[in-house]
């Protein structure tokens, strides 16, 4: 029991990526036990889970572009996955934020899948089915080494190396052993790669795709979403007479204006109008109007 609140903690206070490696890890325990042939040692994912090669079948299932990059075909498939998962996350998450990690992962995830059906097609290969996450861990390492080639490195037994020297020669393999063996995978991992360095590119000329995965999250949590109902508010109407306004301000502006008049008309009357000062002039004649 310890361990699996060993495990609960770690996930709670990890990261994106260690939540993803945890995720990965849980599918795979789950796919040990349901799809895995204990004699043969193999696995046999269903159709509608593994993504086919086959154009129509993928439009039967379109959900397999995305279901596919969390299922693994061997423990020693997962634990590659996962190792380079860790690496190169590692490395991106020192530019960019976990949004842009997300919808990096899962786009790629999407593109890589896409671009085996097509490369499949073109190749003439016979229709096979693909399991794993290397086309979307391959994406996040190539858009890491595209934003940051000079960053070193530290390698066990080797030392210090440029990012981009390791990113090339996993680049590089995969194109030698794509004719060898494992073609599907190794055009997944290129596929990837391509959308990883696109992602960087669009990204420094001020155009993030990562936020189209922000808002279909959005947009889905929304639809299903509970709509809040609106508390009833009693209103209490008042049967009281409003009380009128006061109006003796203008009764006694107008009072002021009368009498300030009289005053004027009784000095004319006495000294005349030529004894009348500028202003008193002026305040009779707009009297007068």
């Amino acid at each position: 029991m310890s361990i699996l609140k060993d495990i609960k903690f770690n996930y709670r206070i990890g990261g994106l990526a260690e939540k993803l490696i945890y995720l990965n890890v849980g599918i795979f325990i789950i796919s040990v036990a349901i799809f895995c042939d204990f004699k043969t040692r193999e696995f046999y994912y269903p159709h509608w889970l593994s993504l086919s090669s086959n154009p129509s079948e993928v439009l039967l299932y379109p959900w397999t572009l995305l279901t596919y990059a969390f299922l693994h075909g061997s423990f020693w498939h997962l634990l590659f996955n996962m190792m380079v998962l860790n690496f190169s996350s590692q490395l991106f998450l020192t530019y960019f934020n976990d949004k842009q990690f997300l919808g990096l992962y899962l786009l790629s995830a999407i593109f890589a899948g896409g671009v085996f059906i097509v490369g499949f097609y073109v190749l003439h290969y016979d229709p096979l089915p693909m399991v794993g996450a290397s086309g979307a861990i391959m994406a996040v390492l190539v858009a890491a080494t595209t934003y940051s080639p000079m960053r070193y490195v530290r390698l066990l037994l080797i030392g210090n190396v440029k990012l981009w020297h390791i990113t090339t020669v996993i680049l590089l393999l995969d194109l030698i052993q794509m004719r060898l063996e494992n073609p599907g995978g190794h055009i997944a991992h290129l596929g990837g790669a391509f959308f990883g360095f696109t992602y960087i590119k669009l990204l420094q000329n001020g155009f993030d795709i990562s936020q189209v995965v922000t808002r279909i999250i959005v947009f889905f949590v929304n639809i299903f979403k509970p709509e809040k109902k609106t508390p009833f508010k009693k209103v209490y109407r008042n049967y009281k007479k409003p009380i009128a306004k006061k109006t003796a301000s203008k009764i006694i502006a107008k009072d002021k204006t009368q009498q300030q008049t009289d005053e004027i008309l009784d000095k004319i009357s006495q000294s005349g109008y030529d004894s009348l000062t500028k202003e008193e002039k002026e305040f009779l004649f707009k009297a007068g109007k």
